[in-house]
Formats: structure tokens, C-alpha cells, sequence
């Protein structure tokens, strides 16, 4: 976000420095310049947010796959547990 805004401002600022110089021309390639740059800026935002729900994706999914495990040792902890529960009313009568 914050090179949105950078390259937003200078994108303000190369067209005020365009605005005054003493060609069209000039102007003109001063603002390619700036679209040019503002294009490749936005692009590198855009990457960076794709990179970046990928990894909380992939870290969710971890966590989910790790949660999930821990949920099957406790069902099996439990399960044993209700087992020898079982056992010693078994034996004691």
C-alpha cells in the first residue's frame, strides 16, 4: 500500500517537474516516465499481495493439518483411556 502512495506522489510530483519545463515534448516523455513507472509499481503490489495470500493459504492449511492430528491423538488418547476404564470394571467384578 505504502508504494501506491509513493508512486502516486511521484507521479504528482514528476508531472508538476513536467508541467514547467519548457517543452511539450519533454512533457510528454516525463509522463510516459511516470505511467511507465506507476504501471510496474502497481505491478509489483499486485505480485506481492498474490505472494502473500498464498503463503497465509498455505500456512492455514498447515495449521488446519496440524490441528487435525492433534484432534486424532486426543481421540485416541481418549479412546484408550475409556478402554482400560472398561477393563478395570471388568476385572473388578
Amino acid at each position: 500500500m505504502r508504494k501506491i502512495v509513493l508512486a502516486a506522489a511521484a507521479a504528482g510530483a514528476a508531472l508538476t517537474l513536467a508541467a514547467c519545463s519548457e517543452t511539450a515534448e519533454t512533457a510528454g516523455d516525463a509522463a510516459d516516465a511516470v505511467a511507465a513507472d506507476t504501471e510496474a509499481n502497481m505491478e509489483a503490489a499486485g505480485e506481492a499481495m498474490e505472494g502473500a495470500a498464498d503463503a497465509t493459504t498455505e500456512a492455514a492449511g498447515d495449521a488446519m493439518e496440524a490441528t487435525g492430528e492433534a484432534m486424532e491423538g486426543a481421540a485416541d488418547d481418549a479412546a484408550a483411556a475409556a478402554e482400560g476404564a472398561m477393563e478395570g470394571e471388568e476385572a473388578a467384578e
